[in-house]
């Protein structure tokens, strides 16, 4: 064999040996699957502080909206460990601080909401009580928070003006317009805080339009007006967890 031969023969053995292992290369990598398996994230400890809009009154429990918040989050790869909703149907703000004053909680939650007022305009109360007792609910929210104001967030009152139990009364009008009030002292002191606080009362106010948003009780959310609310401050709530 001469010396020219010899050259172009090793010359084509490497060439060749380059190009199988690269098609092996190729043929792994096809058989790569991706999945939609989302990546494990934090494990997330969530309490649910408020009254009926948030222990779900008139829908199941799977529906209530920490239950679909909680699900939304396993979804994205947060391992939901535990859900604990302090919550009852009529509790004004006095009924809240004195449940969370008679019962021990511990305080390393590091997801916490608040919804809370709804009772209060119903009822007829001094609105200088809410002036008072939400911003001490808004403190023990943080507290369980163990003091990380990231991890605790506020939902607006929904407006109950927008169901037919609402329409029923002598003026929807101005339960719409005190309930306006109750979430723009929220709002304020959620800012002077820097506490997100999530606003769902424009989506309440299409209850009339799509019934399908209320209850069978005619007055209370139903699951997908909850789905709704969740989808509005999922990617929010997923960034304060993010920090």
């Amino acid at each position: 064999m001469d010396r020219t031969f010899y050259l172009f023969f090793v010359v084509f053995l490497s060439a060749f040996s380059f190009l199988a292992t690269a098609c092996m290369e190729r043929e792994d990598a096809d058989l790569y699957i991706p999945t939609n398996e989302p990546e494990l994230q934090d494990t997330i400890r969530y309490l649910a502080l408020g009254d009926s809009y948030t222990i779900g009154e008139s829908v199941a429990a799977e529906a209530r909206f920490p239950a679909q918040l909680s699900d939304s989050l396993s979804a994205n790869g947060y391992a939901v460990e535990e859900l604990k909703i302090v919550a009852t149907t009529g509790w004004t703000t006095s009924r809240l601080l004195q449940e969370l004053s008679d019962v021990a909680i511990d305080r390393n939650y590091n997801l916490v909401s608040l919804l809370i007022g709804v009772n209060n305009q119903y009822r007829g109360f001094d609105f200088a009580i809410y002036e008072q007792e939400f911003p001490a609910l808004l403190s023990k929210a943080i507290a369980y928070a163990n003091g990380n104001k990231d991890r605790v967030f506020v939902v607006s009152i929904p407006d109950y003006a927008y169901t037919p139990f609402g329409q029923s009364g002598a003026n929807p009008d101005q339960i719409s317009m005190q309930l306006d009030r109750y979430n723009a002292y929220a709002d304020s002191i959620c800012q002077t805080r820097s506490i997100p606080f999530y606003q769902i009362t424009d989506i309440s106010r299409k209850g009339l339009e799509e019934p399908e948003l209320v209850a069978d009780d005619n007055l209370h959310p139903s699951g997908l007006m909850y789905q709704r609310w969740v989808e509005s401050f999922l990617e929010s709530v997923i960034l304060q967890l993010e920090k």
